[in-house]
Parts: C-alpha cells; sequence; structure tokens
C-alpha cells in the first residue's frame, strides 16, 4: 500500500486517516448507546435491526484497527487520536443522559451515511483508491447506508423530544468539524506537506469549493432539522446494489 493510497494525494489520504483514527472508539460508543435501549424496543423489526446494527459496527472498528496500525507504523499519531476520541466518548458516557447518547449516536451516523452515499460511494472517487484500501471504505460506506436509519428509529421510539434531537445534532455538528479539522491537523504535521500551498488549495477546492465533494452534502445535511426527516427519505439501496456488485462481487 502506498503511502498516499488515495488518489496519490496527502491531503485526501489523511482525511480519511484522520477520521479512521477515531472510528474504533467512537462506533464502541454508538453500539452502547443504543444497545441500552434494546429492551424496551417492541417492533421485531427494528429489534432485529438493532442487533445487525451492533454487528456491523463491532466488524468496522476491528477492520479500522488494522488500519490504524498500519498508519501509526508509518509515523502517524493515530493512537493519540484514538485515544482522544475515547476520553471524549467516556465524558459523554458520564455528563449526557442515555436519550442524548442516543441522539448524538443518530446525528453522527446521518454524518455517516451523506459521507456514504455523497462521498465514497462515488465509483469516480472509489477508483482513485488503492485496490487495498478500497474495499474497505467500499465495504465500510456500504454498511453505514444500509443501518443509517437504525439510531434515528430507536431514538425515535424512546424519546419524543425535538429538542434533544436538534440540539444535539447541532452539538454533535461543531464537535466533530472541530475536532476531525484538529486531527486532520495533527497528521499533516507528520507528513512533511504542511506547507505545500498548492496541495492545501487543490485539497481545499476538492471538499469544500464551488463543486466541492462537501460542500454538495450541506443541503442533505441540513434536511435533518426538518420535522418530517428520516434517514430513509433519500433511498440508497440502487446505488448500495450496484457498488456491492463492482466493488465487492456481490452478485445477490
Amino acid at each position: 500500500v502506498p503511502e498516499w493510497w488515495f488518489d496519490h494525494d496527502p491531503y485526501k489520504t489523511l482525511l480519511l486517516a484522520s477520521l479512521s483514527g477515531g472510528f474504533p472508539a467512537g462506533e464502541r460508543f454508538f453500539i452502547d448507546s443504543v444497545r441500552q435501549f434494546r429492551d424496551r424496543i417492541t417492533d421485531p423489526v427494528l429489534h432485529k435491526a438493532i442487533g445487525a446494527f451492533i454487528g456491523q459496527e463491532a466488524h468496522h472498528s476491528k477492520e479500522h484497527e488494522g488500519l490504524n496500525a498500519l498508519m501509526e507504523k508509518r509515523g502517524y499519531a493515530i493512537a493519540k487520536i484514538d485515544r482522544n476520541v475515547a476520553a471524549a466518548m467516556d465524558m459523554y458516557r458520564k455528563r449526557l443522559s442515555p436519550e442524548r447518547q442516543l441522539a448524538h449516536t443518530a446525528a453522527v451516523e446521518h454524518f455517516t451515511a451523506l459521507m456514504s452515499e455523497h462521498f465514497l460511494l462515488n465509483e469516480e472517487i472509489l477508483d482513485t483508491i488503492h485496490p487495498s484500501m478500497r474495499t474497505l471504505w467500499a465495504w465500510h460506506a456500504i454498511e453505514e447506508s444500509e443501518h443509517k436509519a437504525v439510531a434515528f428509529d430507536v431514538l425515535k421510539q424512546v424519546s419524543d423530544s425535538e429538542w434533544i434531537r436538534l440540539s444535539q445534532m447541532a452539538l454533535a455538528s461543531t464537535l466533530f468539524l472541530t475536532f476531525s479539522t484538529l486531527d486532520f491537523i495533527l497528521l499533516m504535521r507528520q507528513s512533511g506537506h504542511m506547507r505545500d500551498w498548492k496541495m492545501w488549495l487543490n485539497g481545499v477546492d476538492y471538499f469544500w469549493g464551488r463543486k466541492g465533494v462537501f460542500r454538495k452534502m450541506v443541503p442533505a445535511y441540513l434536511q435533518y432539522y426538518r420535522k418530517d426527516f428520516h434517514p430513509w427519505n433519500h433511498d440508497s439501496r440502487a446505488l448500495v446494489k450496484r457498488i456491492k456488485e463492482r466493488y465487492l462481487g456481490d452478485k445477490a
């Protein structure tokens, strides 16, 4: 696997690597936040979906630990990111009510669904990722899309507070953007490319420019604040089926 496994580009590679650094601790928190309400769910379909959600998130943690170990071996402080995220998740467990913990998970699951469906499950983008990494990110994104509504549906079952749902999204957005940026800069400082201004300009334009992939997600992100929002308002099944067939060899 080359050092710059995403489009031969330090910016793109380290952005995804910084996100991967926080996945294991974050996904353990997601599992815990949903699991603590499992006994209150009487809908058999949703109850089964919770089990699938827990299984998928556990597998994500395991596989990203492998990627994180590779990046750590190459001199990047991924372990520090993991420790910081784990400390933050422990603080949430102590200071947030169970309902707010679940609302936080539902909010971040909206982020991961957006990242999956509007970014990673794009064939033009996947084709620029090294094959060894492409399979990991395509698989993770597919499963994030598949279970994108589980935490949200559990939240709706156990809490009717729109204030909790929306205020936690606003807080999660602020925290996610702030700490993701700091983690990315930490890795960039270790890359030797911190002063590569051409790379910075191209990277910012790629993600946040007029046609930037993250900028295009903003309208879909804002949908979360609508009273009638549901994750499956955006039906991604055909997209997931196509990516499964092309990149994972799934002909089912």
